[in-house]
């Protein structure tokens, strides 16, 4: 009997099956009637759309008449599986969500093949302008969910009013928050404008107005009583330099063993959010820490700085994010705020001390200095100078 394989393939910028055998006309009618194969010289293959339909229709077409290697198409799929387990969750819609491949949200029938290229050719231009891992990520999430709700419609015909009409959507039926629909914008910007082409295609399609939130700060006892409560030197490390240094959660966790400069004491952070390195200072408070931390924990000299459970790897941002979690909830804080919060709390405290706006723009790592501005409006420096009118009253 005949051996037919099954193996990826991409037609025109489409994800597809592609089928291979030496040519047997009753095996080339079969598929091509039952299971709409089309033959493509380039690839000398036969091929159908990449949906689950279409590959069940071409498992029944050849039952009987060949043999089916599909070693390699289902190893391939396996494979993008995996890696879409090892994706970090994304929030979008106000639920944590996972990015699942292309191939299989087609696979499973979520994505019509109409639409099956789109994540693909986004996926592809965002490596190529060297976008970070967690901004891909958050495109493809956010470009999902409108390949989601289009169904059969294709993507690349729409026109900006269609899109007008999908954002009214997403605020009155979604309930998305504007900073959520923000970031869908920039997906579907991006896909239009970058990947299509479409000059000016947002012009015309208003942004919506951003809530004013101020940044989530701890009290210096506050942030005394989370990291007194931790017993693990490992953790209670990492929120120190967190707080020290103004520190993301993404940076902690990237740190290198030589990263520490006790000489100059200096703490290299590279490649941070915007791909820029810079040079924060180090607390000698913290160097004692981190030298205790060293003789218990042993990091190698070229690894992590804080190795997560398999050796050789970084430390989960989202395990730290419940460490802090947990030692607020011991320390009997109920207010708000995640590790994100420590950065917060280490710019409005300087700000207290009066330090310089400028140079807290530079340890923080902001490109506009209006970002950094934010945290005049959390300090207390200038409140306490004000004295209340209710102060003045002759109160019986």
């Amino acid at each position: 009997m005949i051996t037919v394989s099954l193996k990826p393939l991409t037609i025109n910028g489409k994800e597809c099956i592609g089928i291979y055998f030496d040519s047997q006309p009753a095996i080339n009618g079969a598929i091509r009637k039952h299971a709409g194969a089309r033959w493509d010289r380039a690839a000398k293959a036969w091929w159908v759309s990449l949906s689950r339909d279409n590959y069940n229709k071409l498992l029944s077409s050849l039952q009987g008449k060949a043999t089916v290697d599909q070693k390699e198409f289902i190893e391939h799929y396996r494979k993008q599986k995996k890696e879409n387990r090892s994706l970090a969750p994304v929030r979008s819609g106000g639920k944590i969500t996972r990015v699942e491949t292309s191939s299989a949200l087609v696979l499973n029938g979520k994505i019509h093949p109409v639409n099956a290229h789109v994540l693909p050719l986004m996926r592809q231009q965002l490596i190529l302008l060297a976008y970070s891992p967690m901004t891909i990520r958050t495109y493809l999430s956010e470009m999902t969910q409108l390949l989601l709700t289009l169904k059969n419609i294709p993507a690349d015909e729409l026109a900006p009013e269609h899109l007008r009409r999908y954002l009214v959507y997403c605020f009155e039926k979604l309930k998305l928050t504007e900073n959520t629909v923000h970031s869908r914008i920039n997906a579907m910007k991006f896909y239009y404008e970058q990947v299509l082409r479409r000059e000016k295609f947002f012009w015309d399609i208003p942004r919506p107005n951003r809530p004013s939130d101020l940044p989530k700060t701890f009290n210096q006892d506050e942030i005394a009583a989370i990291i007194n409560g931790i017993k693990n030197m490992k953790h209670k490390v990492m929120l120190m330099i967190a707080y020290s240094a103004g520190l993301r959660v993404s940076e902690v966790v990237s740190l290198k063993t030589y990263d520490i400069d006790s000489k100059r004491m200096s703490i290299f952070i590279r490649q941070a959010k915007g791909k820029k390195d810079r040079i924060v200072s180090l607390s000698p408070v913290l160097l004692v820490m981190l030298r205790e931390y060293a003789l218990q924990y042993k990091p190698e000299k070229k690894g992590f700085l804080f190795e997560g459970s398999v050796k050789g790897t970084a430390y989960a941002m989202r395990s730290l994010q419940e460490v802090i979690q947990a030692a607020k909830a011991r320390a009997g804080i109920i207010k708000p705020g995640s590790i994100h919060a420590l950065r917060h709390s280490f710019a409005t405290h300087l700000v207290d001390r009066g330090m310089d706006v400028t140079i807290i723009q530079k340890l923080l790592g902001h490109s506009d200095i209006k970002t950094t501005l934010r945290y005049l409006h959390t300090s207390n420096k200038d409140l306490l100078k004000i004295i209340s009118p209710l102060d003045d009253l002759k109160l019986t």
